[in-house]
């Protein structure tokens, strides 16, 4: 509040009592205390106004008081930011040329450790082609030293050969002869003992030729026939698994052969070996061909497991 709405208000004097008080009195009175009441109103507002306009003068100088500190610390900020920003351009500078020095340091030594390598490089690349002439003249010698004692082995070979020919060629006869003299007598025995009565038995091979170019398509060692049946046996002194796949592609072609002439009769196969391994005659039984085995003199037929021959 105020000094001047502080001060203290003027007593009101009680109105005279007595027998001397009317209305008149009474109300003339309540207008006098009525306008000292307005004037004092007036006289306080009239001392804010004056206060209120005191205050904002003063509030206008404070304002442009700060707003000449905010144009004075706005301009040392702008010069301090530009000095900041200049010595950051000259460390910038600086750094700069530190690092171009560093840099071209760096090229020149790279450089002469590039030089020094190729020059190590050259010279090892150098003394390697040497040593490789050497190796290749020595390896040259040695390959015309070898093709001399090849060319000296290969005659021998041929004489060897052309020495073996005849005995080679006597070996494949007496191989034949195995299906014709050991295979052949007893076999057509033991295969009328389960069923089979071949009339016809070829004992020194059969050949089946191509009717176009005529080149051998097939050839069967032992080869038995009857009205109903064909018997293919592939005599090997020691049979071995692959003996199984081949002498079944021998059969398809026979198949294929008696079927093209309106031959219907079933075509069987059979494997004969001296000499049986366990798992040779396990493969050639569950490819569903007669094992043929070697029993003293004569040979005998293995129908154990109760096998069923396949039939082509």
């Amino acid at each position: 509040m105020s000094a001047v709405a502080s001060k203290k208000k003027p007593s009101r004097k009680a109105p005279p009592s007595g027998k001397g008080l009317t209305f008149e009195k009474v109300w003339a009175l309540m207008q006098k205390n009525i306008e000292l009441e307005a004037k004092r109103e007036a006289k306080q507002k009239k001392e804010f106004d004056l206060w209120k306009k005191k205050l904002a003068a003063q509030e206008a100088k404070l304002k442009a008081k700060l707003a000449e500190q905010e144009t004075k610390r706005k301009a040392e900020l702008a010069e301090q930011e530009a000095k900041r920003k200049a010595e950051l351009a000259e460390q910038e500078a600086k750094r700069k040329k530190e690092l171009d020095e560093q840099e071209a340091k760096l090229k020149k030594d790279i450089a002469e450790q590039e030089a020094k390598r190729k020059k190590e490089l050259d010279e090892q690349e150098a003394e390697r082609q040497k040593k490789l002439a050497e190796e290749e003249a020595k390896r040259k010698e040695e390959r015309e030293q070898l093709k001399k004692k090849e060319d000296e082995s290969m005659e021998e070979l041929r004489r060897i050969v052309r020495r073996n020919g005849k005995q080679l060629g006597e070996v494949h006869r007496r191989f034949g002869q195995l299906a014709e003299h050991l295979v052949a007598p007893g076999i057509t025995k033991r295969f009328n003992e389960i069923g089979y009565h071949f009339d016809l038995v070829g004992t020194k091979g059969a050949k089946l030729y191509d009717g176009k170019n005529g080149n051998i398509k097939t050839e069967i060692d032992l080869f038995m026939e009857n009205t109903k049946n064909i018997m293919a046996i592939e005599v090997k002194s020691r049979p071995v698994v692959q003996d199984v796949e081949h002498h079944i592609k021998r059969l398809k072609i026979l198949k294929e052969h008696y079927r093209g002439i309106n031959d219907q009769r079933k075509i069987l196969g059979g494997i004969a070996g001296a000499i049986y391994e366990v798992d040779v005659k396990k493969a050639v039984r569950e490819a569903g061909l007669f094992v043929i085995e070697q029993s003293g003199d004569t040979m005998k037929i293995d129908m154990s497991d109760g096998f069923v021959p396949r039939e082509w």
